[in-house]
């Protein structure tokens, strides 16, 4: 069974950069991707960013790029999201989502119904 464990959320002041990690077990992904998502208090969960398994591609919300980035270590099932100078309005739970079926597209694997497996979520709190 697939678990996607996330860390690295926690309570910060305005500017500075927190990254988070989700970690992925139960199976080793060659295909697909991993992507990341939030939620704020009172609104729907929203895409930021995904990064395919097998060679890298990258994909962003238009609302953090350059702001936030996105990796990967295959080797450790690791998915990373850097998310620099941070703003209060950003506070929410972030949330990894995975799946193994390939897509073919810039646009791919930005929805949240494209994903089969989801951690729990990390909470990231941004003050003033």
């Amino acid at each position: 069974q697939v678990q996607l464990v996330e860390s690295g959320g926690g309570l910060v002041q305005a500017g500075v950069s927190l990254r988070l990690s989700c970690v992925a077990s139960g199976r080793t992904f060659s295909s697909g991707a991993m992507g990341w998502f939030r939620q704020a208090p009172g609104k729907e969960r929203q895409f930021i960013a995904r990064i395919s398994w097998n060679d890298g591609t990258t994909y962003y919300a238009n609302s953090v790029k350059g702001r936030f980035t996105i990796s990967k270590d295959n080797a450790k099932n690791t998915v990373y999201l850097l998310l620099n100078s941070l703003e209060p309005d950003y506070t929410a739970v972030y949330y990894c989502a995975a799946v193994s079926r390939t897509c073919v597209g810039l646009g791919c694997y930005s929805k949240e119904h494209e994903y089969d497996y989801w951690g729990q979520g990390t909470q990231v709190t941004v003050s003033s």
